[in-house]
């Protein structure tokens, strides 16, 4: 026959009871954290934007009405406006910008890669593809591809030398940049 324990009974759905209310709090506290966090990835997007408009329109377009691009402040740091280049090449327009660079005698700047994947203990079958790939009945997989600070650098320099870049193909964005040099 079993004991009846009632006061040990009572202790247990206490103790459950304050494990509960100590869980409800931690996922009261996680909540509260990730409002946080999102408040403050809007903030930083929000001051991001802000940056962005005043380091690549407001003052280059104030320095440039004044005539500067550097200027150098009482405390010894200086702000400079420079133009700043990006460039893209969407999967849209990737053959074609491909074929501009080769038929331009900048082929040389695309990556080719081709990979094969082999399963465990295959390491035999990997050497022997490497020679006779084909022959295996293995498909590679080949990957054609720009980098982008390879493209950038590439759509700097021919820009600024006055040659042909075409923006359309590229999705090339010119414009400027503040930079703030603190004295050291």
């Amino acid at each position: 026959m079993n004991k009846i324990d009632f006061e040990g009974d009572q202790q247990e759905v206490l103790q459950k009871t304050n494990n509960i209310q100590s869980l409800a709090d931690q996922v009261t506290k996680l909540n509260s954290l990730q409002q946080s966090l999102e408040l403050q990835e809007d903030n930083l997007k929000k001051t991001k934007k802000e940056f962005e408009h005043l380091s690549g329109e407001v003052i280059p377009t104030m320095m440039a009405e004044m005539g500067l691009s550097h200027l150098k402040l009482m405390d010894g740091s200086s702000v400079d406006v420079k133009p700043h280049y990006s460039a893209n090449i969407s999967v849209a327009n990737r053959e074609k910008a491909f074929n501009w660079l080769r038929e331009n005698g900048l082929g040389d700047i695309i990556k080719n890669e081709i990979s094969v994947s082999f399963g465990r203990n295959e390491d035999n079958k990997a050497a022997d593809y490497a020679a006779l790939a084909e022959e295996r009945g293995f498909q590679p997989t080949q990957k054609l591809k720009v980098e982008p600070m390879t493209l950038k650098a590439l759509v700097r320099e021919r820009l600024e030398a006055g040659k042909e870049m075409p923006t359309e193909i590229f999705n090339v964005f010119v414009g400027n940049k503040t930079t703030i040099k603190r004295k050291q």
